[in-house]
């Protein structure tokens, strides 16, 4: 198998006002190549937020997370029916294209290695007629509340996705796991002010 250098997808503004259809194309055919490779795996990121039925305006790629101990096996299955694949410098990932579009198959969310039993606890949905694992609504929220940091944090972006599955998510979990980060604690604040999620309970 080939793989070729990454390379730097054009800007924003060579994309169109709606590209939706044609990244759940892409997601729909690589989600059937992992499903059909045996490999426990999960949609994650925008994709999912959207399987989960938060209306968005898709634009960039497709995530997918994926087990280290299998990324080789799955890289391999996709190359196997022509999906490109792009070895990034990073090494927390692999990248892939097919139909014009970007895949990345993530070993890491935010740091943190993509395990079994996250994802056994995917649920099952269709995208756009395809189902597929797609990440549980607190473990999208905790992977996006551990991203947060001084130089990435935009609540403007995460703001409507807590809308959108707030009644879908532990938010005592979120509470505990990230209640002393400054800025995901910063985060569920505004949430809590906003009205988005009750405030927490003091004993």
């Amino acid at each position: 198998m080939n793989a070729t250098p990454a390379t730097a997808r054009s800007g924003d503004d060579d994309l169109p006002a709606d590209h939706t259809q044609a990244i759940l194309e892409a997601t729909k055919r690589v989600g059937s190549l992992l499903k059909a490779s045996g490999h426990p795996f999960a949609l994650v990121g925008s994709v999912a937020v959207y399987a989960h039925g938060v209306p968005l305006t898709l634009q960039h790629d497709t995530d997918f997370a994926v087990r280290r101990e299998d990324a080789e096996d799955v890289v391999k299955a996709l190359a196997d029916h022509e999906v490109e694949i792009v070895r990034p410098p990073e090494d927390w990932l692999v990248k892939a294209r097919t139909r014009g579009e970007e895949i990345d198959l993530i070993f890491a969310l935010a740091d943190r290695p993509v395990t079994t039993e996250l994802l056994e606890r995917a649920e099952s949905l269709p995208v756009d007629s395809v189902h597929m694992p797609v990440l549980a609504p607190t473990d999208l929220l905790s992977s996006r509340l551990a991203a947060l940091s001084e130089h990435h944090c935009d609540f403007g972006a995460l703001l409507p996705v807590a809308r959108g599955l707030r009644e879908r998510v532990d938010w005592a979990r979120l509470r505990a796991e990230h209640g002393e980060e400054p800025m995901p604690a910063a985060f569920l604040y505004l949430l809590e002010r906003l009205g988005v999620i009750p405030g927490e309970e003091k004993a």
